[in-house]
């Protein structure tokens, strides 16, 4: 089923979300990988501001490239999700409700997503240059100095993506596979 989701995410809007779901977001994404996740969490257990609030927002986990002439983005592709396990929990614990990545998450992440009511959702691999044509506004607002591990603001008009976990602990991937076993 297509849905239109408005970002941030809504508890009322995460309610209606189901594992397999199409969505196209519109509103405000932010990007984080690996390095950013690390000084995001030290802020968090040091007790400091984050340089955005994170309540109800979502994480892109990208690999952007720098933007050719007359684009706000070059290439702007999925990355591994799995590497920002070990920071994750922490941040839905925040109130992060929304991670969008490639792959498959850890039994803690799924818990951690379960017990603070937040999703996961896929972005097509490989498709890096159509989904940043859904990126009207880029911009760096922290770590700087991380170069493309920078946490950027995105703004984002129907960025196509499916719900893998919902809030109430489904995984595409797992049904995904059990339609087509035999018993």
């Amino acid at each position: 089923m297509l849905k239109r989701v408005s970002l941030p995410l809504t508890e009322s809007t995460l309610e209606t979300l189901k594992s397999g779901d199409t969505v196209l977001l519109s509103g405000t994404l932010y990007v984080a990988r690996d390095a950013a996740h690390k000084r995001l969490v030290d802020q968090l257990q040091g007790n400091e501001p984050l340089p955005f609030d994170i309540e109800g927002q979502t994480l892109y986990y990208m690999g952007p490239t720098p933007a050719p002439p007359g684009r706000v983005i070059g290439s702007a592709g999925p990355t591994t999700s799995k590497r920002m396990d070990a920071y994750t929990p922490r941040l839905l614990a925040a109130g992060l409700k929304g991670m969008i990545g490639k792959g498959v998450r850890s039994p803690e992440v799924k818990e951690a997503m379960k017990k603070h009511g937040a999703v996961y959702l896929a972005a097509t691999g490989g498709a890096g240059a159509l989904i940043s044509k859904t990126i009207v506004k880029s911009e760096v607002i922290a770590y700087p100095g991380l170069g493309p591990e920078a946490v950027l603001k995105l703004e984002v008009k129907d960025f196509p993506a499916t719900v893998i976990n919902d809030i109430y602990g489904n995984d595409l991937y797992i049904e995904g596979k059990q339609k087509y076993c035999r018993t």
